[in-house]
């Protein structure tokens, strides 16, 4: 007999100071501008082993004549100095409006690096961020900060791999470098790029060919691109970065590309011990339907000088629909840390993220850290029949096959996102019976029994609306051989962690259960009355890059002696919570 039970948690229901609706002066910083016209230069840098590194220098102008006076210097380290991150573009993230005219007639000078094996700089890229591009970002830094038209301090901005230069031009302490705003980036390679030790992010790095950097910005004088022919073929002999991924199963793995342990060398987390010391202000950008959000706030809760972090409803390096006040906020923190200007930006709380399906105008949040301190985090066993439930029930097994098929619609590359893919895996669910927020990290902790010495693991959370409509909330997943949980090295908030050493990795046994435990990434989301909150498991995700071949049979255990259950972050302190179970 079905049984229905409405359990209501009833927790205070007025919102506290932890979400306030709005921090003070978000997004409505707008000083007037000061000037209307710029002037760029570009030229060569040599760097400590005679590599020539192409920079572009944006300064404020009246008329065509640089402005008068001495600025502080924000630069990037981009793939050219032009195009994207040149003159007109987006200075902050792709897609936003903080374009290069808006800041520097704020009274800065841009300056925008090519790193070594892109556009017009020579040299190769050996790795991803590898320690010849952090001794760079020092030289560049500190040749900025010398400049006559330069106050001495100089800020960074990034996203995506210019966000993780950012990174790691911190890890070498430039003396001069005093806040920075960063995006979508990895704290640790291994866990951001094989998250669960799985290749299946679509943003791989780049990799050009002669012709295709022959299209990036000449630095001024080589009008016959010549410099930059010699610079483009010379890049031929970057490391192919997907290449240098599969090449390193484990967290250890020496790759024959590099002829290092690449995952420790190319991760800023390998230099924490240095980043505690930095004195630079951060101030870190993320998405909910980026695959690095986690990343971000892992740094976040790592780096010193409590650094500042926004999570929007956006994907990888966008923020669309709220592109002015994020351009606002990114000014407001320059102001503050290079101007010295009380812009109130220190008075605000450190963590500012926006709840997707919140009340109209209630969406943007504010609290002291993440996660939320106070969330209570339940469980809820993956029972018999498909049936989400807070209670263990029967013992049951749900077995289904291992397919690679289907694929999801909308956004590719890097901004790729996971979509409930029908008949694939198997799902658990159950109603909604009032509104529901879940504000953190949900994890798994699953009991696996398969025919394959290995798998790859996938755990969604979704939402199903009455008309049947499936919204992958957040996902997580992890390689069955790498299950080994391990105390990490840096702080991760609670969250398991696995070490993934070779010598860690354990396959599996045939007909034995085994215990995974895996952190999804985070989200804010509410979930609607008359919805059902639903889990869905897989053995494969259309964005995988290396999937296993073999055909194999995945069965999920739920009995006395192996609990398979997700736990839910329900925020704290905001709504009168309901659920229903069978």
């Amino acid at each position: 007999m079905i049984r229905t039970l409405v359990a209501s948690l009833l927790i205070a229901a007025a919102p506290t100071a932890l979400h306030a609706q709005e921090a003070p002066g978000f997004g409505r910083y707008a000083p007037a501008l000061k000037y209307g016209d710029t002037v760029v230069t570009s030229e060569y840098l040599t760097m400590r082993d005679g590599v020539r590194i192409a920079v572009s220098v944006t300064r404020p102008a009246i008329g065509n004549k640089p402005a008068e006076g001495r600025f502080p210097v924000i630069w990037t380290g981009s793939l050219d100095i032009g195009g994207p991150n040149g003159d007109g573009g987006p200075i902050s993230v792709r897609g936003g409006r903080f374009g290069m005219g808006t800041i520097v007639g704020h009274g800065y000078v841009v300056v925008t690096a090519a790193r070594r094996g892109s556009g017009a700089s020579f040299g190769t890229r050996r790795g991803y961020q590898d320690r010849n591009e952090a001794y760079d970002a020092y030289e560049i830094t500190e040749w900025a900060a010398r400049q006559p038209w330069a106050t001495g301090k100089v800020g960074m901005f990034g996203c995506s791999n210019t966000g993780e230069a950012v990174l790691h031009s911190m890890t070498v302490l430039p003396p001069s470098l005093t806040a920075v705003f960063s995006g979508c980036f990895s704290w640790n390679k291994f866990d951001g790029f094989t998250r669960g030790g799985i290749i299946a992010n679509w943003g791989t790095g780049p990799t050009r060919t002669v012709a295709e950097d022959m299209k990036s910005t000449p630095v001024d004088g080589d009008t016959g691109r010549t410099l930059l022919r010699q610079a483009a073929e010379e890049h031929q002999g970057s490391t192919n970065l997907f290449d240098l991924m599969v090449s390193m199963p484990y967290r250890d793995t020496t790759s024959p590309l590099t002829y290092s342990r690449f995952w420790g060398e190319g991760s800023a987390s390998s230099y924490a011990a240095q980043l505690r010391t930095s004195r630079v202000a951060t101030y870190i950008l993320g998405g909910w339907y980026d695959d690095f959000r986690g990343q971000g706030l892992i740094a976040h809760a790592n780096l010193p000088n409590r650094p500042r972090i926004i999570i929007g409803p956006w994907t990888h390096c966008a923020t669309t629909g709220f592109e002015e006040g994020v351009a606002a906020e990114a000014l407001r923190f320059f102001d503050q840390h290079l101007k010295g200007i009380d812009t109130g930006i220190l008075a605000d709380a450190p963590v500012h993220y926006f709840t997707v399906n919140a009340p109209a105008g209630s969406g943007w949040r504010s609290a002291s850290t993440f996660p939320l301190p106070g969330t209570d985090m339940r469980s809820f066993h993956l029972g018999s029949g498909g049936v989400l439930t807070t209670r263990p029930g029967k013992a049951a097994q749900t077995a289904f096959p291992v397919t690679r098929e289907g694929k999801c619609p909308g956004a590719s590359g890097a901004s790729a996102q996971p979509c409930h893919i029908r008949g694939l895996g198997a799902s658990w669910s159950m109603p909604v019976a009032a509104d529901t927020e879940i504000t953190g990290h949900p994890m798994a902790d699953l009991w696996i029994v398969s025919d394959a010495p290995d798998e790859h693991l996938f755990a969604y959370l979704e939402d199903v609306a009455p008309d049947g409509k499936v919204t992958v909330v957040t996902e997580g997943r992890l390689k069955a051989s790498i299950r080994k949980a391990s105390a990490a090295p840096w702080q991760m908030s609670g969250l398991p962690w696995h070490r993934g050493f070779r010598e860690d990795s354990e396959p599996l046994t045939a007909g034995e259960p085994a215990r995974l435990q895996f952190a999804m990434l985070p989200a804010s989301y509410v979930f609607r009355k008359g919805h059902r909150l639903q889990v869905t498991v897989t053995g494969w995700d259309w964005r995988e890059r290396k999937a296993p071949a073999t055909a194999s049979t995945i069965r999920i255990v739920n009995d006395a002696r192996h609990r398979s259950i997700v736990q839910l972050p329900f925020a704290p302190a905001v709504y009168t919570v309901a659920y229903a179970q069978r």
